[in-house]
């Protein structure tokens, strides 16, 4: 299974190279199929006390987002120095981190206890019991988020943990196992490979993994959920998205074109959630793609370790050349560059593209049909709010949209419409521990976050208790 900007290996090895200064930072031995056997069965038998004691699990996930605000300098650090993103967007990230761990801590219990339900025998109850060990293949672009986001739900409910993380973040995924342990958390409780998508067919096959979750590209997603389901084991996929960004005609300008700077280039453009299609109705087009544009010109391109860049560079040189490459393409097909549309160099290194953005797009091009990951922003004008919806749902992606009206009214009929997990109104997409995270269409399937994340890795168990045998029953 190929892995989205796994970075330069050899065999048996791999290496993260530090996308600012494009310097190689460490070489890691990959693990062998014996070893990951042995940490998946390592977590299966700590599995079985782990999921006795859910005040236990409670105060641990409240130590982990303590340990975390503790090292969240060294942790960004790392971050930063892995994937490039800005030195402040990596310490939010931490911080968002430590919030997940303390809602699931605080509100685990809530989530999975009994239901009790009238039905024909004396006493119905639901239980909501962990399945076991969970494969968890997680992306670089947020290499704490997207693994702790998961995790905290997972363990809270009594579920162990085997993570394996993204080759361009590797140490990222250490850190968090470290993290852990710093702890006191039950040895097995969560664990680190170290290893390139080689090894992610072996941590499927292996006989004492339950089910795995998975965030990266549709194609890889597609083969784990192949392999997956193949075992009967679950899969939960979040494969990004291609998210729109409308913009009607009575929008509030100005925090249109704030939240289109801040949509599109967070975390320099490579998010599944960016806004990656902005779509304006005709009336007030221009004034949204000229506050947008100049917005954009105001962004700081730079060193990620300095707190007053915006913007570093993307993962790798893969990402660079295909950001690159998109940018020409529509190009010639007729898109208008209004600002960016070139590579730079900072010191005559890294991986650096200036924030872009394009107009007279049209919807058959290849920047509005492909997941766009990097800085580049294309506007497309529709007629009227009808062709803005249409021109929404034009995608094969369904995981995320915002929508700028103050009709409210209109807000809630069109985010009814749009074919997608997740809509905001008059602010960006992001997601949150207390609202439920997914997509749909090639967006992926299942859910993260909240209750219904918690859910996706439980035994929904239903028992019932007669006083005698019920005769009447003739079906099953």
């Amino acid at each position: 299974m190929k892995e989205d900007g796994a970075a330069a290996m050899a065999v048996g090895e791999l290496k993260t190279i530090n996308p600012a200064t494009e310097e190689v930072i460490k070489t890691y031995e990959i693990i062998t199929k014996e070893q990951i056997n042995d940490k998946v069965k390592k977590a299966r038998n700590a599995f079985d006390e782990w999921k006795k004691d859910s005040n236990k699990r409670t105060d641990l996930l409240h130590d982990f987002a303590q340990e975390l605000r503790k090292s969240k300098e060294e942790l960004a650090n790392t971050a930063t120095k892995e994937m490039g993103k800005a030195i402040k967007e990596a310490r939010s990230e931490i911080e968002k981190c430590a919030w997940a761990m303390e809602y699931f801590a605080d509100n685990g219990k809530i989530f999975s206890n009994d239901e009790i339900i009238n039905a024909d025998a004396r006493k119905t109850f639901v239980a909501f019991e962990p399945v076991g060990v969970i494969g968890s293949i997680m992306p670089w672009n947020f290499p704490y988020w997207q693994a702790l986001r998961f995790a905290a739900p997972s363990l809270m409910v009594g579920n162990t943990t085997v993570l394996k993380p993204a080759s361009a973040t590797m140490q990222c995924g250490i850190e968090i196992e470290k993290c852990f342990h710093n702890i006191g958390t039950p040895d097995g409780v969560f664990q680190t490979l170290i290893g390139d998508s080689s090894i992610v067919e072996t941590l499927i096959d292996s006989a004492d993994l339950s089910a795995v979750t998975f965030t990266g590209s549709v194609a890889a997603g597609a083969k784990v959920a192949q392999r997956a389901s193949s075992q009967i084991k679950k899969c939960v996929l979040e494969l990004g998205g291609s998210d729109p960004f409308i913009v009607f005609e009575d929008a509030d300008m100005e925090k249109a074109s704030n939240g289109a700077v801040k949509g599109r280039f967070i975390n320099c453009g490579q998010s599944c959630i960016a806004s990656k299609r902005f779509i304006a109705v005709k009336k007030i087009a221009n004034e949204f793609i000229e506050k947008f544009t100049q917005k954009t010109e105001k962004l700081k391109v730079g060193d990620p370790m300095s707190d007053d860049t915006d913007i570093g560079p993307l993962v790798n040189a893969d990402g660079l050349n295909k950001i690159d490459s998109i940018v020409r393409d529509v190009v010639k097909e007729g898109a208008e560059v209004l600002t960016g549309g070139e590579r730079i160099r900072i010191k005559d290194k890294g991986y650096f593209y200036k924030p872009t953005v394009l107009k007279n797009i049209s919807p058959t091009m290849r920047i509005a049909q492909e997941e766009v990951f990097g800085p580049v922003a294309p506007i497309m004008v529709a007629d009227d709010d009808t062709q803005a919806i249409k021109l929404a749902n034009d995608s094969q992606y369904g995981l995320g949209a915002s929508i700028w009206t103050e009709d409210l009214d209109k807000a809630e009929k069109y985010s009814r419409m749009v074919q997608s997990g997740v809509v905001s109104v008059n602010n960006i997409v992001a997601s949150d521990p207390r609202v439920p995270f997914g997509g749909v269409k090639k967006s992926g399937f299942g859910r993260e976050l909240s209750r219904y994340g918690m859910l996706e890795f439980v035994n929904i168990k239903s028992v019932r208790f007669y006083d005698q045998l019920v005769h009447q029953h003739h079906v099953e």
